[in-house]
């Protein structure tokens, strides 16, 4: 039977390790799985109290200090020694009777990940829901991934998938498009959701005001990653050839005789000029940095699913 590894991202939770391992063992019981349990820089009792429920299927990772929930999430994941990986919260809002399903589901229909959607979600309106649906509902335009709760931790995914994600910074709440960029298949189901009884929530609507910025990274990723020229390419030469025809028409009215030295268009036109070259050298220059990118590294700018032949399946 395939190892499974549940991932749990921990930070001043002390009153819930005590439930939270009695849940997962008991939704967990009887299949091959691990525990890894990732302290973010606790600086209450959390590590203490995950260590007098350390047993040989749980290992406790412990970070220097707090890093946020995307670095803990990724500390999780390079531990973990599973063939597919099961992320959770901490808090006990999400239910651990869902991931034999999820698994179940992934492994039947051969998809890489299956996210789960919080379909009778146990948050305020004002403060989590609002702004969560606001969310989900740009970045699935934006990126055109078409999930619909892209803040839901319970996630469960093929082992390679998860290792190559590149979490940093706040992108955890783009699993679903990091995954997108190697190209998995991916699918959602509803899961149960709790409301939180111990504590409060420490990645919550505080860290929203960046997922602007990391949303215009993460369609830069989708789109143009591995071309950025064709993101400023055109922008460059259409700068450049507004600037020409703006400079050509001041350069006519010169010749018949009028004065363009303080026209306001003239600077626009020199304006338009210089953005357009720097654009298109830009576009050059980041070509070549990918370009780099990939050959420094012996990095494929693809991924393979398998390769079949008449004799056999790889």
């Amino acid at each position: 039977m395939s190892l499974l590894s549940v991932v749990v991202a921990l930070y001043n939770e002390e009153d819930n390790i005590e439930p939270l391992f009695q849940r997962i063992r008991s939704a967990l019981q009887g299949m091959n799985y691990e525990l890894v349990m990732v302290d973010d820089g606790s600086t209450d009792k959390t590590v203490e109290r995950v260590k007098q429920y350390l047993g040989e299927d749980t290992k406790l990772v412990v970070l220097m200090k707090n890093y946020g929930q995307s670095a803990a999430m990724a500390a999780g994941i390079q531990a973990a020694e599973g063939d597919y990986i099961a992320t959770l919260d901490g808090d006990l809002q999400n239910d651990p009777l869902d991931i034999p399903i999820m698994l179940k589901k992934l492994k039947d229909e051969e998809w890489d990940l299956v996210a789960g959607i919080r379909a009778k979600r146990q948050d305020g309106w004002l403060l989590r829901k609002i702004p969560s649906k606001i969310a989900n509902a740009l970045i699935r335009q934006s990126t055109g991934v078409r999930l619909h709760d892209y803040g839901c931790t319970l996630k469960v995914f093929e082992s390679r998938i998860a290792k190559n994600l590149g979490l940093y910074g706040e992108l955890h709440r783009f699993i679903p498009v990091l995954a997108a960029l190697q190209g998995a298949k991916m699918t959602e189901m509803p899961v149960r959701h709790h409301a939180r009884i111990h504590g409060s929530s420490k990645y919550g609507i505080g860290r929203t005001s960046k997922v602007a910025s990391d949303l215009v990274l993460m369609i830069f990723r989708l789109k143009y990653f591995q071309r950025p020229m064709h993101l400023f390419g055109p922008m460059g030469f259409f700068m450049l050839l507004a600037g020409l025809l703006i400079n050509v028409y001041l350069l006519i009215l010169k010749i018949q005789g009028e004065r363009i030295g303080d026209r306001p268009l003239l600077i626009l036109g020199v304006i338009l000029l210089l953005a357009g070259l720097l654009l298109i050298l830009f576009g050059i220059q980041s070509d070549i940095m990918m370009r780099t990118y990939y050959e420094a590294q012996h990095k494929l700018p693809y991924q393979v699913r398998k390769v079949v032949t008449n004799r056999e399946e790889a």
